[in-house]
């Protein structure tokens, strides 16, 4: 994921195609059922998970209407303060994640959840694509026992769908640590970037077709 080497490309996987039917719809109904009541609040709650390069992650939510900020950072490991650096080279434990702050009222916990299937291979083993290394590993981070149990539906679900055992972790999360302010909003300023060009902008593009298809 360095900014100055351009990743190959890896073809897409044939694991979203059983998606398209079944969480997909699902997901979007969930989405726009929610819409706010005119005149009420807005409320803010978050959500931490990681699902490869958080560069995609991050671009991916923020596709989603609802979700008010994306933050891009580490967490499930033990050290204090990571950085980019200590990360990549495996000695702080932690993950590369996103912290969702998103609108309750307009798009739901579990619609989040579902979509998190949609962007990622939960059951890739040490890495995302050509992102290897535990900092990729699948993960989400619950802050409360609802969002433990919403976790757990939501990957006993998916497991239904997918061929191959799922490897998401769901772990209690005890700190998110935001990363380096380079890495926020990495692909909406550099979309000619190597990685950004040729990894995340298709997966954006197809993501925003199907959100389209779906309203």
């Amino acid at each position: 994921m360095d900014p100055l080497v351009a990743l190959p490309i890896e073809p897409m996987k044939s694991i979203f195609a059983p998606l398209a039917a079944t969480a997909a719809l699902l997901l979007m109904t969930t989405i726009f059922s929610r819409a706010a009541e005119a005149g009420s609040p807005s409320q803010t709650e978050s959500l931490v998970l990681g699902g490869g390069c958080f560069w995609c992650t991050d671009a991916s939510y923020k596709l989603l209407p609802g979700v008010k900020a994306v933050t891009c950072g580490y967490a499930g490991g033990d050290e204090p303060n990571p950085t980019y650096e200590e990360v990549c080279a495996h000695t702080t434990g932690h993950a590369e994640v996103i912290k969702i702050d998103y609108d309750p009222a307009k798009v739901s916990l579990e619609a989040l959840l579902d979509f998190f299937w949609h962007v990622h291979n939960p059951t890739q083993v040490g890495g995302q694509g050509n992102d290897m290394g535990p900092q990729y590993r699948s993960i989400i981070l619950y802050a409360n026992d609802a969002q433990k149990a919403a976790a757990e539906k939501s990957r006993a679900a998916a497991s239904k769908v997918f061929r191959d055992p799922i490897t998401t972790e769901i772990v209690p999360l005890t700190k998110f640590w935001p990363a380096e302010a380079y890495h926020q909003d990495y692909f909406a300023k550099h979309p000619d970037q190597g990685y950004c060009a040729y990894v995340i902008a298709p997966k954006i593009k197809k993501l925003e077709h199907e959100l389209a298809g779906e309203k």
